[in-house]
């Protein structure tokens, strides 16, 4: 009896030995996998929701193609009608990332389940603009037109933490070509995105009237302050416009591109870095920084800009217009309302809002 006693209690102490170097090994595990996962543990920038399920003989099959858009509610038939046009355009197996505030979602949710996009691949992120303390300028004139969703393409690899490459669009854009076209443009070694150069595009004398020369570095940044100028940059380099963005999600984060971006936009706080020339232009400057001579190029016709500034009418044809592969109404007129150059071509893509509360302005409807 003394002896198989010995026995159990040299068995019950082999075991707690053995759990106690199990619980080590998982702690030390834990600690390894934090430092290889800088953000793990920490609050993200979102909460995000799935599509319904869809049913099987509407899935699209081949390699996924994640876009990512922002959805403002004032500005919901915008995200609606870009989202129509890439997907009727496309048979590709497109799936979007949708990022909205908390207030505009079950809009959102009915807009897209009581129409013909209903059979659309989405993920809805809801976007914490608490991520931006200390990162925008109090200055009044800024935070009118610092608006949260316009830092959401900071954010990319966040949103689709699975992809290794991704679209950015901003609302106001329709799509005419194969949105597969665009994904399959090639990035350089290293280059973690691309952009349309406004020198060398379709759109390159894009001049926004009273305030300067929106095509290179000058338009943007203050050469005059010295962090600017210790970065050594050339001011008349052509600038990008960051309304499309394909992005190389893995060099993303290689590069904490995203951390990059918060450093410049946090300087600017304190330092007062973008130029007072285009003053309602606070996401592109720290882009052109981080991204200075570091990106590449997309297909200039994948982004005909400029169609939301006086004028754009008389620039482009309507034969060129309907050729171009991308169309972006970047500018103050907008084609869901009264003065917009083309709004003919966005109202073809427009599916009219479910619940009655968005409604494009046109002259012969009178006013709303």
């Amino acid at each position: 009896m003394t002896l198989r006693r010995v026995n159990v209690i040299i068995l019950v102490l082999l075991a707690v030995a053995f759990l106690i170097i199990v619980q080590r090994n998982l702690l030390n595990l834990s600690d390894f996998l934090h430092k290889e996962n800088p953000d793990a543990g920490m609050i993200l920038p979102f909460e995000s929701e799935l599509s319904p399920g869809l049913r099987p003989e509407v899935v699209r099959k081949g390699e996924e193609i994640p876009v990512v858009i922002t959805a403002a509610e004032e500005r919901l038939g915008a995200v609606v009608a870009a989202m129509h046009s890439v997907y009727q355009n496309s048979k590709a197996n497109v799936a979007f990332t949708i990022v909205t505030l908390n207030d505009t979602v079950d809009h959102l949710k009915v807009w897209l389940s009581k129409t013909k996009l209903k059979n659309v691949k989405y993920k809805i992120v809801i976007f914490k603009p608490e991520l931006l303390n200390g990162k925008i300028s109090k200055d009044p004139q800024t935070l009118e037109t610092a608006k949260p969703l316009t830092f959401a393409r900071f954010y990319l690899p966040v949103y689709i933490p699975e992809a290794e490459k991704a679209i950015y669009l901003d609302d106001d854009v329709i799509v005419q070509g194969d949105i597969q076209e665009l994904y399959e443009t090639n990035l350089k070694p290293g280059h973690a995105a691309a952009f349309s150069d406004d020198c060398d595009s379709a759109s390159a004398k894009g001049i926004i009237r009273g305030a300067g020369n929106q095509n290179n570095y000058i338009g943007f940044l203050d050469f005059k302050k010295e962090a600017i100028k210790k970065l050594g940059m050339r001011a008349n380099t052509c600038s990008f416009n960051p309304g499309v963005i394909i992005a190389n999600l893995t060099e993303w984060r290689n590069q904490n591109i995203t951390r990059q971006l918060e450093h410049w936009m946090e300087l600017n706080t304190q330092e007062d870095l973008y130029s007072k020339t285009l003053a309602d232009s606070i996401t592109t400057p720290p882009l052109l920084i981080v991204f200075y001579k570091r990106h590449s190029t997309i297909d200039p016709m994948w982004h005909i800009r400029h169609l939301g500034i006086t004028g754009a009418g008389n620039r482009y044809s309507s034969q060129f217009v309907k050729a171009a592969k991308l169309l972006h109404w970047n500018g103050h007129y907008k084609p869901w309302g009264r003065t917009s150059s083309f709004s003919d071509v966005w109202d073809k893509w427009f599916i009219p809002d479910p619940t009655g509360k968005f409604h494009p302005v046109r002259r012969h409807t009178g006013d709303k």
